[in-house]
């Protein structure tokens, strides 16, 4: 989906949290992909002003889960690993979107070429109750 303004945000997070419930997540780790969702698709909107957010099943073994794509043509991420650490911003916000995606994720990949863009790939399993 398009991701160019706030409304899309919404509708990327509204989308996410269904096909979570619709795959079987908790209702606690379908609002974390919605989180997580949310805080990629911002900063498509903050620092690239548009891309995309490709929502789609995986599976490892037999264990199903979501993976979340975003994609943009933005500026790029110069430092991956200093925008992963938190607490920094190069827009005066709290820099907290990408350690916060980071950490209601299971896994996180980020590709960044400075002027070309980003593709963040984040991925969540569902966990099956003991």
């Amino acid at each position: 989906m398009p991701i160019q303004s706030d409304k899309d945000i919404l509708g990327a997070r509204q989308e996410g949290r269904a096909l979570a419930s619709l795959l079987g997540f908790s209702s606690t780790d379908a609002t974390l992909v919605a989180t997580a969702i949310s805080e990629l698709a911002r900063n498509i909107v903050r620092y690239a002003k548009h891309g995309e957010i490709v929502l789609g099943l995986v599976r490892d073994g037999g264990r199903p889960g979501i993976v979340v794509v975003a994609r943009d043509e933005g500026p790029g991420i110069p430092d991956v690993p200093r925008a992963l650490a938190g607490g920094r911003s190069t827009s005066g916000g709290l820099g907290l979107g990408l350690p916060a995606v980071r950490k209601v994720m299971d896994e996180l990949h980020i590709a960044s070429e400075v002027g070309k863009g980003t593709t963040v790939v984040a991925k969540k399993w569902i966990v099956e109750p003991l």
